[in-house]
């Protein structure tokens, strides 16, 4: 990695100033030991001459104990006891309340040493000068324990009348180290202040370092695995389209290879579709709708569609659903459906493709206010650590996957849509067992969902009033020549007459001269684009003023609100399918009829 975080860097303010303060001071304690006992033959030599040696023999002893005392306060503040921030600030402030005692004892001791009683007691006040400095990092060492140390050499030195000036003196010196000392702790205040400013920085640097590591790395397995599947899926389909066009005087191409050809152009929208949405959901720009609707529906009408898969294998795919969720009339699940349906598609698919023999079962129950829809299979199994790598991004465990086409995203994918709707996808799988898939989605009760006819019963549809004919006219303005092909093909494959214009100009032109049931514009065209082609159509004159418009994007919700607000009924998103251009055709096609029997605009 590039990026390599620094340990243990305090994250609140407060506590990162107090350690500081507390490592200065740490710091400085070895200076102390070294300076008291430098000190100690001095006062050795001016205590001999007092009258009371016994006196003396216990200051000395005391000013011994608390020498190995804090020596000892040394060692352990490097030891990883010390980490704790409250019990080190404790140790700090009874280690020099300690020495500031030590200090009043020696006063006391000098009090009664005769002839050098003031010299002694000007020794005691220097040792205080000296607790005032070494306290002076950390302002709450420094408040309780000069007071402490001060306290008895002046209060000793003005009690005689004899001593009183050099009282005077000692509380000069003493008033000044005091001041020295509280601008001392001002000036490491600020030094902290910086220290943890630039610590701020480093992390912000290296949060920064990291985000493009990962998305340097997303990158690139993208490209891996993209330039992997595309060339395998174009070079299938490149072939075959060369048999087609008659190059190298090959025969025309069998109607197996043309289903290979198209199921390897399947397979390779299905990658990158996979691929988007990763990306779009790991930037965190994947949106979820959230509606009621009816799981049991959907999930049978996924089975149904992968059941000649299994059955092409000789597996036995069944649905088993919970008698009460069957003939309810309250109650759905709160998610985006057309997500929902992904995920399922994509565990239930995966099951199919790996499951060699055996069974696949499919479960649906509700469990504390949620449902819960389980895919268990006679799989090959994973272990923990392959589970965990299948729910990684571009990662296959290759022990199953070896032949199988994919990109490894459907697994990480389906869980982030699932998180996305407030569900959970786990799984739990043993080797040589299977493997057991369980998407838990909320579940509202009070929702109202629509009752499924009874068994026998066959719903007979209602052909609407005024309902659409089967052969509509549609205007297509498209600048892409492929986009244009692929759109053409799907409307006349719904059994619709096209007419194609490349941009929105010639669309307008069209528009002033014919008559048609439908335009769908490209949002994005030279000339005139689709919100501009549409603006314009919804200010001719005549027939096709009310027309149904489609407005076919590629973009985010900004370019279908500009469509949206110019006139278009409808938005459809690329890459088109067949069912999603059926239904667009037919929602515009009823709004524009609906407004053209009312003898109003058509405009949503």
């Amino acid at each position: 990695m590039f990026a390599e975080r620094r340990p243990n860097i305090p994250t609140d303010d407060g506590a990162a100033a107090a350690r500081l303060a507390l490592d200065a001071q740490t710091a400085l304690l070895p200076y102390a030991l070294a300076v008291f006992a430098v000190s100690l033959p001095i006062y050795v030599w001016a205590g001999s001459f007092a009258r009371n040696a016994g006196w003396m023999a216990v200051s000395f002893a005391a000013f011994a104990i608390n020498w190995g005392v804090f020596y000892g306060v040394v060692a352990w503040l490097r030891t990883d006891a010390a980490g704790d921030l409250a019990r080190r600030t404790r140790v700090h402030v009874m280690s020099s309340l300690l020495w500031a005692m030590t200090v009043c004892q020696m006063a006391a001791f000098a009090d009664g040493a005769g002839g050098v009683r003031e010299t002694l007691l000007l020794v005691s006040a220097g040792a205080a000068v000296v607790c005032i400095f070494f306290a002076a990092p950390c302002l709450l060492v420094l408040l309780l324990t000069a007071p402490v140390a001060a306290a008895g050499p002046l209060y000793l030195l003005f009690a005689h009348p004899e001593s009183e000036r050099s009282g005077g003196m000692a509380f000069g010196a003493i008033a000044l180290a005091m001041a020295l000392s509280l601008v001392l702790n001002r000036m490491l205040g600020r030094q902290h202040a910086l220290a943890l400013a630039h610590e701020a920085l480093l992390e912000e640097r290296l949060t920064v370092l990291e985000e493009a590591e990962r998305t340097a790395r997303s990158k690139s397995d993208i490209v891996a695995t993209l330039s992997h599947e595309i060339r395998n899926g174009l070079t299938g389909v490149t072939h075959v389209l060369a048999a087609a066009a008659g190059k190298g005087g090959r025969a025309a191409p069998s109607r197996e290879q043309l289903n290979a050809a198209l199921d390897a152009a399947q397979d390779l929208v299905a990658v990158l579709n996979a691929t988007l949405d990763s990306e779009t959901a790991e930037s965190g720009r994947l949106a979820v709708e959230s509606v009621a609707f009816e799981p049991v529906r959907l999930i049978r009408d996924l089975v149904l569609l992968d059941r000649p898969h299994a059955m092409a294998k000789g597996l036995e795919l069944a649905v088993h659903v919970e008698p009460d969720l069957e003939r309810r009339q309250f109650g759905a699940v709160v998610g985006d459906p057309l997500r929902t349906r992904q995920i399922i598609a994509n565990i239930v698919g995966n099951a199919v493709k790996y499951t060699v023999r055996g069974r696949i079962e499919v479960r649906v129950e509700r469990r504390e206010g949620r449902i819960a829809i389980e895919v268990a299979d006679t799989g090959p199994g994973l272990s923990r650590e392959e589970l965990d790598q299948a729910f990684q991004a571009f990662q296959r465990v290759e022990r199953t996957g070896a032949g199988v086409n994919g990109a490894g995203l459907g697994l990480s994918l389906s869980r982030q849509l699932a998180r996305l709707m407030g569900g959970t996808l786990e799984a739990t799988s043993a080797v040589g067992v299977g493997s057991c898939f369980t998407l838990t989605l909320p579940f509202d009760e009070a929702a109202v969902c629509a009752v499924e006819p009874a068994d026998g019963e066959t719903p007979q549809p209602v052909e609407a009033a005024g309902a659409p004919p089967r052969n509509l006219r549609i205007l297509i303005a498209e600048d892409d020549a492929l986009n244009a092909a692929m759109l053409r093909a799907i409307l006349e494959q719904l059994g619709h007459q096209v007419v194609h214009a490349q941009n929105g100009r010639r669309a307008l032109d069209l528009a002033r001269i014919c008559d048609f049931d439908l335009v769908m514009l490209d949002g994005r065209m030279p000339i005139l684009d689709g919100p501009q082609t549409a603006a314009a159509l919804r200010a001719l004159d005549g027939g096709n003023r009310d027309v149904a418009i489609v407005a076919v994007i590629g973009g985010d919700a900004d370019e279908a609100r500009e469509c949206l607000d110019a006139g278009a009924d409808t938005v459809l998103r690329k890459p088109v399918s067949v069912a999603a251009v059926a239904r667009a055709v037919a929602d515009a096609a009823a709004l524009d009829r609906k407004a053209v029997g009312a003898g109003q605009s058509a405009v949503a």
